[in-house]
């Protein structure tokens, strides 16, 4: 379910595209059941999902729906505070925010999933205090839709004007909607993008921090969140260094990327270093459980010289270039005398 957050927006300015929402599903956080709701001074309500066939205490709206499907549900609204609700009732796309949170569209963002295909009976309503309100709702998915998972919201909106301030304030409170088509499911994670620096100490025999980088991303069609290993090792595997305890990666919509920074210290200077970022992925069904697939990784590369080293190589190949320069001179100078030999003999001659 949803909580509501506020959005404002000055007067006489451009309008900012603020997210309203901040999103507390069940399956998605692993926050505990119940209504979600909204509450300021006089103004307060709750959301929550309609005891009926598909259940009597539901976190959240889930469904398994064929393409072409339809489904009826129902949620209902209740009016906690001490005036009178006129609230909007819309449907909006989720999509998971930089946070790692799963957020809504705002309503003025066209919605092409879960918030095309949800159609509330009513787009407003009016509720007195202490009295609860139904809204039935159709949820008709296309035929062209694209199997496996999609997710959304269904919303409540309050938009108030605060004169003093001269800002408007929207709250938003709804419960989350996640469908998944029918079809063939290929979940699937990628990592990309891996890299990884070093960043050693002045002592050449200290221990420095490797900073492992990479991009996870969904390119299946089920939600996905996916457990992280993350080392770095020198050459032939040895001074391997594991990054510890990750968390989980965000639940991730198909098509969706999440960067990870992670960095692993007490990394030997070991001259040339591996970074190594493996990722076992979770696939999440409509009941919130997971299930583990094949793990994937992906490698990378970096130089970690201890600068003592670095600096006895560095005289090394000065040496060594001073020597060759040396000899070339040498070998030069030799030409030279047995090439004016060859011409005084000749001339002797």
């Amino acid at each position: 379910m949803c909580c509501a957050r506020r959005a404002r927006t000055c007067r006489g300015r451009p309008r900012l595209a603020a997210l309203l929402v901040l999103f507390t599903a069940l399956a998605l956080t692993g926050l505990r059941a119940g209504p979600a709701t909204a509450a300021d001074g006089d103004v307060s309500w709750t959301v929550r999902t309609a005891a009926n066939g598909y259940g009597d205490d539901r976190s959240s709206f889930g469904y398994a729906v064929n393409q072409g499907g339809t489904v009826e549900d129902t949620m209902v609204v209740t009016n906690r505070g001490r005036s009178t609700l006129r609230l909007a009732v819309y449907a909006s796309d989720g999509y998971t925010t930089d946070a790692g949170q799963l957020d809504l569209l705002t309503r003025e963002k066209k919605s092409v999933g879960v918030g095309a295909w949800v159609h509330p009976r009513t787009d407003t309503l009016t509720i007195k205090p202490g009295k609860s309100a139904d809204v039935p709702f159709t949820v008709t998915v296309p035929k062209n839709a694209t199997p496996g998972d999609h997710v959304g919201g269904l919303l409540t909106s309050l938009k108030q004007s605060d004169t003093a301030a001269g800002i408007n304030v929207d709250r938003r409170l709804g419960v989350r909607l996640a469908l998944r088509v029918g079809g063939e499911l290929t979940p699937r994670l990628a990592v990309e993008g891996l890299h990884v620096d070093y960043d050693g100490t002045l002592n050449p025999f200290a221990k420095g921090t490797a900073t492992v980088t990479y991009i996870v991303h969904n390119t299946g069609n089920a939600l996905l969140s996916a457990r992280q290993d993350v080392s770095v090792q020198g050459p032939f595997g040895r001074l391997r260094t594991a990054a510890g305890d990750l968390e989980d990666t965000p639940k991730l919509l198909p098509g969706e990327r999440w960067t990870v920074k992670v960095p692993v210290r007490g990394v030997a200077p070991g001259v040339r270093l591996t970074a190594t970022a493996e990722l076992l992925p979770l696939l999440t069904d409509p009941s919130g459980s997971t299930t583990p697939l094949k793990p994937v990784e992906a490698t990378a590369h970096t130089w970690a010289v201890p600068w003592l080293v670095g600096l006895l190589l560095l005289v090394v190949a000065v040496t060594s270039l001073l020597v060759r320069r040396a000899r070339a001179r040498r070998r030069k100078r030799e030409a030279v005398r047995v090439r004016e030999a060859v011409e005084r003999a000749l001339q002797e001659a």
